[in-house]
């Protein structure tokens, strides 16, 4: 198992949130007005990335053919005005016939009722009835555009919650990052624990952090301690 895959797995086993991966990332990291089709969905997953362009969502049904298992989909659009990318024949393919695990969509999407009727795990900015044309592009997508958004999301890992889409950059697939999550899990079991049973304010909690000098507590509670030993702040 790889780092990415350690990564994953400890999303997944976790369900850790956007918010809790954001804060990790030094509070950054969310893809802007993306929103779920259906609560309560979580997933997390590599990103294979996907563009349409110039109005037409030729490419995209090209190049989902062949696309690998397991992955998170997630569709760039360039040049596509305010038109959805695609719909439910699409999803239905992508989720079910190429057994993806979500389907992230940086655009809109058409077909609203039946994807919120299958409850698929689909990301969005909203929906339209106006589509993308199913026609081969007159025009080249940018080549600019297309490395610079392909080296920035193909092969990062999406997380994808009620909260919206973050995604975690290649540079921050790493021992120390997933060392954060572990910690930042830990943390949250502290905050929790010190306003349920320690009564303490959100203020003395999260801005004083009056934990801390509770060493009977920080001394039995293991979850006082990051991964390397060190006490959580």
């Amino acid at each position: 198992m790889d780092i990415a895959e350690k990564i994953i797995d400890y999303l997944v086993r976790n369900r850790v949130s956007t918010t809790e991966v954001a804060d990790c990332l030094g509070k950054s990291g969310v893809i802007p007005d993306l929103m779920p089709c259906n609560q309560g969905c979580y997933k997390a997953g590599r990103i294979i990335w996907v563009y349409a362009y110039d109005e037409s969502n030729w490419s995209v049904h090209e190049q989902i053919q062949d696309i690998e298992e397991d992955g998170i989909v997630f569709v760039d659009a360039s040049d596509c005005e305010d038109r959805a990318i695609f719909g439910e024949l699409v999803s239905k393919y992508i989720l079910l016939y190429r057994q993806s695990r979500a389907v992230v969509v940086n655009g809109k999407m058409r077909d609203a009722a039946a994807l919120i009727r299958e409850k698929w795990p689909i990301w969005c900015s909203g929906y339209t009835p106006v589509g993308c044309f199913n026609r081969r592009p007159e025009n080249e997508v940018d080549p600019a555009w297309k490395e610079e958004h392909y080296e920035k999301y193909n092969g990062a890992i999406a997380v994808c919650d009620d909260c919206g889409v973050v995604v975690i950059p290649k540079i921050h697939i790493t021992e120390e990052f997933l060392g954060k999550l572990q910690d930042i899990e830990n943390q949250e079991d502290i905050w929790f624990d010190r306003l349920d049973h320690h009564k303490e304010s959100t203020f003395d909690i999260v801005c004083r952090k009056k934990y801390l000098d509770d060493e009977i507590y920080m001394s039995l509670s293991n979850k006082g301690r990051n991964r390397n030993g060190r006490i959580i702040m």
